[in-house]
């Protein structure tokens, strides 16, 4: 399965931007840019978390904003900003990313001991067993 979707203004929610989003079953693609495009890709095994945020202007035009925390270099908040169906958007990235990690193999553990952040991603280290 693979969603596609643009990213929208609040306002009217209105696909009047050049962003595009693409979710698949391994990687969530981040198209930008009109002149100088710019491609940004996550693979779902390094999603930690996922959190939906619904501003009271997104609400009222059925929009969304899904935050996926990962353990990825370039973009540790990957924000997926005022999209339609971001509610089942963000529970197919969440079920999709446990099946990614128990299909690698991949252990994601976070650094609890209160010290400095050791990762580039912040306080979360990603290990393959």
């Amino acid at each position: 399965m693979a969603y596609t979707e643009k990213k929208r203004w609040p306002f009217f929610g209105l696909p009047l931007t050049f962003t595009s989003y693409t979710i698949t079953d391994e990687v969530i693609t981040v198209n930008s840019g009109f002149l100088n495009r710019v491609e940004n890709d996550c693979y779902l095994y390094k999603v930690i978390d996922v959190r939906l945020e619904n501003s009271l202007l997104e609400r009222i035009f059925g929009l969304g904003t899904v935050h996926c925390f990962s353990g990825d270099v370039t973009n540790p908040d990957l924000r997926i900003m005022h999209i339609k169906n971001a509610k089942e958007i963000k529970n197919y990235i969440l079920k999709q990313s446990e099946a990614e990690r128990q299909r690698k193999r991949t252990l994601n553990t976070q650094n609890l001991d209160g010290g400095a952040a050791t990762a580039a991603a912040g306080q979360i280290d990603s290990c393959d067993l």
